[in-house]
């Protein structure tokens, strides 16, 4: 069994289709929604953790994909900047999953597991210097 994380974007129409249960019953995934949202301009995101066989985890996604979603495995719906971060440590203590993470105790160097990460979005609010945001 393999486990993929997928970043999710589709229009209005698509946002009242039942696509997950699709995934779930026909192609015999296991999923798990992490966020999803639908915007002012009725645009839907979320994203998923999709648990299956190569094979039907592949069958899945070409089936959502020919409904017209648009499907990223590269990108989270998280951020982290690297460039932006000043290393304060403010986030740790909010990461339930230590998703964000201490690299170097001398340093105080902090990194980030996409990964690990659940998009509780608490370190959001949480870094005074927005090193982290939302993709939605």
């Amino acid at each position: 069994m393999k486990t993929q994380k997928f970043l999710l974007s589709f229009n209005k129409q698509l946002a009242e289709k039942p696509i997950v249960y699709h995934l779930v019953k026909e192609y015999d995934l296991v999923i798990n929604i992490f966020r999803a949202r639908i915007t002012a301009d009725e645009e839907g995101f979320m994203v998923l953790e999709v648990s299956g066989t190569d094979e039907h985890i592949s069958q899945g996604i070409d089936f959502i994909r020919n409904n017209g979603v648009t499907v990223n495995a590269a990108e989270k719906g998280l951020r982290w900047d690297r460039e932006v971060c000043t290393h304060c440590g403010n986030c740790l203590p909010h990461c339930p999953v230590d998703a964000l993470y201490i690299v170097n105790a001398a340093t105080r160097e902090i990194a980030f597991d996409s990964d690990k990460c659940v998009e509780c979005l608490n370190c959001i609010p949480n870094c005074p210097y927005g090193a982290v945001t939302s993709v939605f």
